[in-house]
């Protein structure tokens, strides 16, 4: 089973905007190619930080108003969360080392 779950917009602010510490969220989207070759990616990110960090997708074509509320233009989109403030950002794909350093960035500040 997935460890990385879709949120829509009604679960956004529990899962994401009132949560505690780190939050990776990945605007997605199912026709994009760069979004696919980075779920495998997110899954293993997600095992590595189990407890120390959540990670959640959300599509961004079925929840439009919230890509737009946070400025996702480019897929995948990256934001990272620190008790529900934005602290950081990454668009594109992204090396499992390189969201690891970004990852560790936001816990530990």
């Amino acid at each position: 089973m997935s460890k990385v779950q879709f949120v829509n917009e009604s679960q956004f602010a529990g899962e994401v905007e009132n949560a505690e510490g780190a939050v990776l969220v990945d605007f997605t989207a199912s026709w994009c190619p760069p979004c696919k070759a980075l779920a495998p990616v997110l899954e293993s990110v997600s095992a590595r930080y189990e407890g120390r960090a959540k990670v959640v997708k959300v599509d961004a074509d079925e929840n439009a108003n919230l890509a737009a509320r946070y400025g996702v233009t480019g897929l995948p989109n990256l934001l990272f969360f620190r008790d529900g403030e934005i602290v950081n950002q990454a668009v594109g794909f992204q090396s499992e080392e390189k969201l690891a350093a970004l990852l560790d960035k936001v816990i530990e500040s």
